[in-house]
């Protein structure tokens, strides 16, 4: 293993991460909260020029395939939903983060974006089978942000895979988590719930991304919506859409089923379903960025 890394100086780069626009920031705020108005999200997107462009661009897009042009930024947002609205937002001024290259993990630009949004898409299928009431687009954001933490350690990682996998394959490491914490002394969990602190995510956020892969550990009162980004995360890699060498190198906990009523033949049809608005939200958001706003 390699020599371990200064914590320090990880939290130092952590701090010095792009902020959230105002806008990304204030829908995350309003999404979150158990009652809100579509009427908010719609208040929040119409005050950004920015994000109106890119909005009425994604729904126009051939991917959507509408037979008329929406000009309206009312009916736009009530034909993405929330949960897209918040996509392109966090998209848009994250991109540094979710687009960049982890090397620490063998894996090519736009792999986390990628993951990351099936993850969401999965999460969201999941939460419509939570035995209690859990709002699916929140599920979603969850997933949206869930693994951010590796965008901030990946260029620490840098040389480490080989010795991980070894050591994997050794059962020398309970699983990646470990690695990353005996090399770093963080791993990539801990390192996203504190960006979550440093952006001021609603706390139900940083529980998803701080417990993902141990959502046992969550607290009662966000169990369930960490189950949901547990059970994204894994449905992603097994449809073959992860970020490198960690991949399916995680522990499934078998625990979710206190939260959720799912069948091996309803998580392979997640697996079809997610893929399916996967590849067209990945279209219409491409499409919609290649046009200048």
């Amino acid at each position: 293993m390699a020599t371990r890394v200064d914590r320090q100086a990880i939290l130092e780069t952590i701090q010095k991460a792009p902020m959230l626009s105002p806008s990304a920031s204030r829908l995350l705020q309003i999404t979150a909260a158990r009652d809100h108005e579509m009427a908010e999200v719609i208040a929040v997107v119409r005050t950004d020029a920015h994000l109106t462009a890119r909005v009425l661009k994604t729904v126009n897009s051939a991917a959507f395939g509408l037979l008329y042009e929406i000009t309206s930024i009312d009916r736009a947002v009530n034909y993405l939903g929330e949960r897209m609205v918040v996509g392109i937002a966090i998209g848009d001024c994250a991109a540094q983060l979710f687009q960049k290259p982890l090397d620490g993990y063998e894996s090519e630009k736009g792999s986390l974006w990628r993951h990351d949004l099936l993850t969401a898409i999965a999460a969201r299928e999941v939460a419509g089978k939570c035995k209690t009431p859990l709002n699916p687009d929140l599920a979603f954001t969850a997933g949206l942000l869930h693994d951010i933490g590796k965008a901030l350690i990946s260029d620490f990682l840098k040389g480490t895979a080989p010795d991980l996998l070894r050591e994997l394959e050794e059962q020398l490491l309970n699983d990646y988590l470990e690695g990353e914490r005996a090399a770093l002394g963080i791993d990539h969990p801990e390192a996203g719930a504190e960006l979550a602190a440093a952006w001021r995510l609603p706390h139900s956020l940083q529980a998803a991304i701080l417990h993902h892969h141990a959502p046992q550990q969550a607290p009662a009162e966000q169990r369930a919506l960490v189950y949901a980004v547990h059970l994204g995360d894994i449905i992603a890699m097994m449809a073959g859409c992860g970020t490198g060498t960690d991949s399916l190198r995680y522990r499934l906990d078998p625990k979710y089923s206190d939260y959720f009523a799912l069948s091996q033949d309803e998580l392979f049809g997640i697996i079809l379903e997610a893929d399916a608005e996967f590849q067209k939200i990945t279209h219409s958001m491409a499409e919609a960025k290649e046009k200048p706003v």
